[in-house]
């Protein structure tokens, strides 16, 4: 008997230490904030998401974009921790259109998910032949399959909006009325923004366009843009492999304006100009900006465009 009552003693001992405790659980920076606030926790495939969702409904709930602020969040690979917040949301806002990869590959609860462009899935682009490229942490990737940059077609974010509106009034009842309300202020200052480049796309179908990067695929449907692209990344020296390609790109296309998604360094901006190349920044904001939010970016990307083809 003294033996048996030994032996449950150590394994005692044993399973005691083998479980993780109330402690270290706590300083999983994925569940911490939810423990603190108590509110609905929504959580967000992308920046855009994110800003949608925190305007729309205020301190009503707490919005997670958990992707590194270095990271494109459609190539992001999120941790465990990520992932677990995921599956314990009340409210899961996707974007859709094949934007976040790593969905595939583990479950979600479906009652919680809401794709928020499913509303134009039938009009996604889709993209064949893209050259596979890496930048940033994320590794290499291509941007074979659907086109996934959906909000830069001003009509669509409006849609998206209304998606994130519904679903939020949905999770959260009694601000219906306000969510309602700011779903509609937004969707009009998306639409405004959707009628001033509607209006520069008259001047901007005379213009082929060359691209830095192959992400505006739903702006150059929308707004009539002849826009081709090569792989380049605002920061990186355009050396002698990246001024071929783009004559190679040039050849056929006439072009005599590239969209940057971010500012280009100086010298980046006098090797085009020797080309005869001027350069615009209209920035997709896919992570969270530098400055500002995502409705002054697009203010100032539908200015720039507006100042660069007046």
């Amino acid at each position: 008997m003294k033996k048996r009552t030994l032996l449950l003693s150590c394994l005692a001992i044993v399973l005691a230490g083998c479980k993780p405790s109330a402690e270290k659980a706590a300083e999983t920076p994925a569940a911490q904030p939810a423990a603190k606030s108590g509110k609905p926790q929504v959580l967000v495939a992308n920046y855009p998401l994110q800003y949608f969702a925190q305007r729309l409904a205020g301190d009503a709930v707490e919005v997670r974009f958990l992707a590194p602020k270095d990271e494109d969040p459609a190539f992001w690979q999120p941790d465990e921790a990520a992932i677990t917040a995921f599956q314990n949301a009340d409210l899961i806002l996707m974007n859709g259109a094949g934007y976040s990869k790593w969905a595939d590959k583990i479950t979600l609860p479906e009652s919680k998910v809401v794709d928020t462009s499913a509303a134009f899935a039938n009009n996604f682009i889709e993209v064949r032949d893209a050259t596979t490229h890496s930048h940033g942490p994320g590794g290499e990737h291509s941007h074979n399959g659907t086109a996934f940059t959906t909000w830069i077609d001003f009509k669509q974010a409006s849609l998206q909006a209304q998606a994130v509106g519904d679903a939020l009034a949905k999770l959260v009842p009694a601000a219906k009325d306000s969510i309602s309300k700011n779903t509609e202020a937004l969707k009009d200052e998306l639409e405004a923004l959707d009628g001033r480049m509607s209006t520069l796309s008259r001047r901007l179908v005379q213009y082929p366009l060359v691209a830095s990067h192959p992400v505006y695929h739903y702006l150059g449907r929308r707004y009539a843009l002849n826009v081709k692209s090569v792989l380049w990344e605002p920061d990186a020296v355009l050396d002698a492999t990246a001024l071929r390609d783009l004559n190679g790109v040039l050849a056929g296309h006439r072009a005599r304006w590239m969209i940057w998604e971010g500012e280009p360094s100086n010298e980046n901006v006098d090797k085009l100009a020797a080309l005869g190349l001027h350069s615009v920044v209209f920035d997709p904001c896919g992570n969270v900006p530098a400055s500002g939010d995502f409705m002054t970016v697009m203010k100032a990307n539908v200015e720039a465009m507006e100042k660069a083809f007046q």
